[in-house]
């Protein structure tokens, strides 16, 4: 592999074109109403249902999952978590009793987590207020052409980033 010019590299960044003063200021109340929204949204979980957003996020995951249990890994892998932010996280919630360590698969060897009685009732709760505060707070301000037009750019978004990032690790980056 060849280490690339210092020519060339400036040559690219010629090609590359700065944002103009309109454009960061479009980028900044972009990236502040995410996190103004982010941060209700997250307040609101822990006033009204005295969760926090890792764990509705876990709460949620396992309450979708086949029998509403999952193998640790897949977890991970479906927050997009490294697995030692998963282990705290689920030691956290077992010790307030939404979760409960399981043998999984056929030959119960592999560790699994499960929701517990009570995790059922509040993933159920968390959901029913959550999305009330979801619809509070973004989508009532929103025009169905808005919508339309957010979910559009958002799915590009998805599709181009998820594309770019299965390309990077299959070069081994990451």
């Amino acid at each position: 592999m060849t280490t690339p010019l210092v020519g060339d590299i400036l040559d690219d960044m010629t090609e590359t074109r700065s944002l103009e003063p309109e454009e960061w200021e479009f980028w900044d109340t972009w990236m502040r109403a995410q996190r103004l929204l982010t941060k209700e949204l997250e307040r609101g979980l822990q006033r009204d249902c005295d969760i926090s957003k890792p764990e509705f996020s876990v709460l949620v995951t396992l309450w979708q999952a086949a029998g509403s249990e999952m193998r640790v890994g897949e977890l991970s892998e479906s927050l997009d978590w490294d697995k030692s932010r998963v282990s705290h996280q689920l030691t956290r919630m077992e010790k307030r009793g939404f979760v409960k360590r399981t043998q999984y698969g056929a030959d119960g060897r592999r560790a699994g987590i499960g929701l517990t009685a009570q995790g059922r009732r509040a993933a159920q709760s968390a959901i029913l207020v959550h999305g009330g505060n979801i619809r509070r707070h973004f989508l009532d301000s929103l025009t169905p052409e808005q919508a339309s037009v957010i979910r559009a750019w958002s799915e590009q978004a998805v599709d181009r980033l998820e594309s770019h990032r299965s390309e990077t690790a299959g070069d081994g980056a990451s």
